[in-house]
């Protein structure tokens, strides 16, 4: 990383942003042009990681980022299962999941569906939620970028052309 001055630093385990900062700081010593590419799954990336990144951009007066989400697919289903009150909800997500989510390929929906009355009143609220969940294919937990394109995802065409600078494409 030091000898590049150009170099492209990839965390894939962002956390508290240590990675981007350090990435800044050489950058601010020897006048180097290098980025960074932090990736985190949890949820404090809003408040501790992008906004460590945001003052040392502030308070150093350079340097710039650019925080982004993936697009949910199927993680916008296990977000709408885990929000869910009652049992009634869960079976209009099911309804929704059936029409257009990806599927576990070892599941036959129609088993589900004719066993409405019988696991589904055995089951706690909470094992209903995580038998749902478990349903999903978790490979396609948000879009891919090669599917962007596709009308059925609802990608704006800002979010697009981001994504296309990103990679180097026109």
């Amino acid at each position: 990383m030091e000898n590049d001055k150009n170099a492209i630093i990839l965390d894939f385990f962002g956390g508290s942003g240590t990675t981007a900062h350090a990435v800044l700081e050489l950058n601010k010593q020897d006048g180097g042009n290098r980025k960074f590419v932090l990736c985190e799954q949890m949820d404090y990336i809003e408040t501790v990681t992008r906004e460590r990144i945001r003052k040392v951009c502030e308070n150093d007066q350079k340097g710039s980022f650019v925080y982004c989400e993936l697009a949910k697919f199927n993680q916008g289903f296990i977000d709408q299962i885990q929000s869910a009150k009652n049992t009634a909800e869960l079976w209009k997500i099911w309804g929704q999941m059936k029409k257009i989510a990806f599927l576990s390929y070892k599941l036959d929906p129609k088993n589900i569906d004719n066993n409405q009355g019988g696991f589904w009143r055995v089951l706690s609220f909470e094992d209903q939620q995580k038998f749902l969940v478990s349903l999903l294919d978790k490979n396609l937990l948000y879009v891919p970028y090669c599917d962007m394109e596709d009308k059925s995802y609802k990608i704006s065409e800002e979010v697009k052309k981001l994504n296309r600078r990103f990679y180097g494409e026109k």
